[in-house]
């Protein structure tokens, strides 16, 4: 981890000397899971998610991205709406810890050189790898089997403005597909548990990052002009 956070710092320093603009900050927010079990709503954080991100800006319309988040993974069909699920009672406790790096695209010019406020819709996608628990599920609730680890394509949709000259804040809503079907539980690997399978098989989980990002600007400005 040591190593990690070094290789960081000197990506950055090697950034800057190109004279880009850097924005470095703190996602906080929430978290929810979409899958086999507990409600079924796309938007719903229900536990606490925090992280770290990091932009290179490239033009005013553009910047790639790169973040670190985590989050717990809850959900109860006691909660759901649907007939079945609240019927049948089962529940489950995960975690995902996600590295992530892609584009984000501004749909109006986010010219850091403008003294004036500015304000911008944008979107992020890349790909994500995170770390999770194999799970399965034994009288209704979850047990952990080993760690694994999967891919997901993250969908990001948000606003961010600057104020205080060197400070930018952002809302979104992040949906990841995932690569796996067992964030709950309902589909494990491991197929000495064959018989505790359940659910829908050939449809993967999702999990859903929602909340604010603050980031700090540093490095000379560039000058975002045709080469």
């Amino acid at each position: 981890m040591k190593h990690f956070f070094l290789y960081i710092s000197l990506i950055i320093c090697g950034f800057s000397t190109y004279a880009q603009i850097n924005e470095l900050g703190v996602f906080i927010g929430g978290v929810n899971y979409i899958g086999d079990v507990g409600p079924t709503k796309y938007i719903a954080p229900n536990e606490s998610a925090f992280g770290i991100l990091y932009k290179w800006n490239k033009s005013p319309r553009h910047a790639y991205r790169f973040s670190y988040t985590q989050g717990n993974l809850n959900s109860k069909d006691i909660d759901s709406d649907v007939p079945s699920r609240n019927l049948r009672g089962v529940s489950f406790e995960n975690s995902v810890k996600e590295f992530s790096a892609g584009l984000e695209f501004n749909f109006l010019d986010f010219d850091l050189h403008d003294s004036d406020a500015i304000i911008t819709p944008y979107i992020y996608s890349g790909i994500s790898y995170f770390i999770y628990d194999e799970i399965f599920i034994i009288d209704q609730t979850s047990r952990v089997d080993y760690q694994s680890s999967a891919a997901s394509i993250p969908m990001v949709i948000g606003v961010k403005g600057r104020f205080l000259e060197k400070f930018i804040i952002g809302a979104e809503v992040g949906v990841r597909y995932t690569f796996t079907d067992n964030l709950d539980g309902s589909n494990p690997k491991n197929d000495n548990l064959e018989s505790l399978r359940f659910g829908n098989l050939n449809s993967n989980d999702w999990y859903v990052f929602t909340g604010l990002t603050l980031t700090y600007t540093f490095g000379k400005n560039p000058c975002f002009c045709g080469e």
